[in-house]
């Protein structure tokens, strides 16, 4: 499924809608090139869970926790050279705890996520501002709610691809 939003605010509206629908133990993972919307997609999330303020990209200290409804683990993975890096900052807290998990740049080390997790791949649209977000089907089951309750909400404003 692949939903185009036409601005910034409205891809952190899509996250929003993620965080609001979040359990412990959603794991997210984020790929795409630079500046295609991962960091804004995530700050959408966060706001969902009811984290404050603007969330940004760990791209220099690799993870941030946030307290809300649930911690968010913000993991950027831009700056790894080999999976095996992952682990040494401790990923494997934020993938089996009990918080939610977002992975920016998550195909640098894509071996070591488990399967149950969301795969969203952000890219740039047709304009300067859209941009189109897929979602990896078939995704687990635990996200098939979330997934209908995004198509049904951006089905109306920019659109949605199956």
């Amino acid at each position: 499924m692949t939903i185009q939003t036409s601005s910034p605010e409205q891809t952190q509206e899509l996250g929003r809608i993620i965080g609001q629908q979040a359990q412990a133990g959603d794991i997210y993972l984020l790929t795409g090139p630079l500046g295609a919307g991962k960091t804004c997609l995530t700050q959408g999330i966060a706001w969902g869970l009811g984290v404050p303020g603007y969330t940004r990209s760990p791209t220099f200290v690799l993870m941030t926790r946030h307290r809300g409804r649930l911690t968010l683990y913000h993991i950027d993975l831009y700056r790894i050279c080999d999976p095996l890096e992952a682990w040494d900052m401790g990923l494997e807290e934020a993938l089996f705890g009990d918080g939610v998990c977002v992975i920016e740049w998550a195909d640098r080390a894509a071996e070591v996520f488990p399967a149950q997790a969301l795969w969203i791949s952000l890219d740039y649209g047709p304009d300067p501002d859209c941009r189109r977000i897929s979602f990896a089907l078939p995704a687990s089951e635990r996200f098939q709610p979330l997934l209908s309750q995004l198509a049904g909400r951006f089905a109306a404003s920019d659109g949605v691809h199956n």
